[in-house]
């Protein structure tokens, strides 16, 4: 599978190199343009490669990984969606330092907020109610296995991904519709930035 990014920090990063190592082809963008991540795609190495915002969210499967301030300006004037898969990995922070700050979303669920952005995308929340630094430690804790989340309206596609995490390694707990599921484990719910461990899953 090829899948292409918007953004290309932390997130995105950590992502690309575990499909990256599973097979997969990773395609990085970012609003800096393709110029400027040469460093980010030989850090990611074979299977890596950088195109403008518009390519890499043309791609089936796309990863939206910028700062919640970034993400209307980066789904703005994107090709149509057409059912193709967003994988929502944003957390409604206004400010991330010097603490964490929520956005105010007005009772919507940051994925159904995405969502409006991004009319015809199937989405998918993944991969934001896991701290970027424990992701990194790799899956296995302890003699068991970390959880990443997922949810979404979209039986499919959110199957795939929980396949890809399985993948990686990690245990993946599908937790329902994006308006419920999305909202347990965005930043804020009570699943948020857990390091939570399955045990005796084999």
């Amino acid at each position: 599978m090829k899948f292409g990014t918007i953004g290309a920090g932390a997130v995105a990063l950590a992502f690309g190199r575990e499909a990256l190592a599973r097979g997969h082809e990773v395609v990085l963008s970012s609003r800096r343009g393709p110029d400027a991540l040469g460093d980010e795609v030989a850090e990611l190495g074979r299977g890596a490669s950088a195109a403008s915002v518009e390519e890499a969210a043309s791609l089936d499967y796309v990863l939206l990984a910028v700062p919640w301030r970034n993400v209307e300006s980066a789904l703005k004037s994107l090709p149509a969606w057409n059912g193709r898969v967003l994988i929502d990995a944003t957390n409604p922070f206004v400010e991330t330092s010097p603490k964490l700050v929520l956005a105010d979303l007005g009772g919507k669920g940051a994925s159904e907020v995405v969502a409006a952005l991004a009319p015809g995308a199937r989405i998918v929340k993944a991969f934001n109610s896991i701290v970027t630094a424990r992701f990194n430690e790799g899956p296995v804790k302890n003699g068991g296995r970390r959880v990443i989340f997922v949810s979404g309206d979209h039986p499919e596609p959110t199957a795939f991904i929980k396949e890809l995490i399985e993948s990686f390694g990690f245990t993946a707990v599908d937790l329902g519709g994006l308006a419920t599921g999305g909202r347990l484990q965005q930043a804020g719910g009570p699943l948020a930035g857990r390091d939570l461990v399955e045990f005796g899953h084999h």
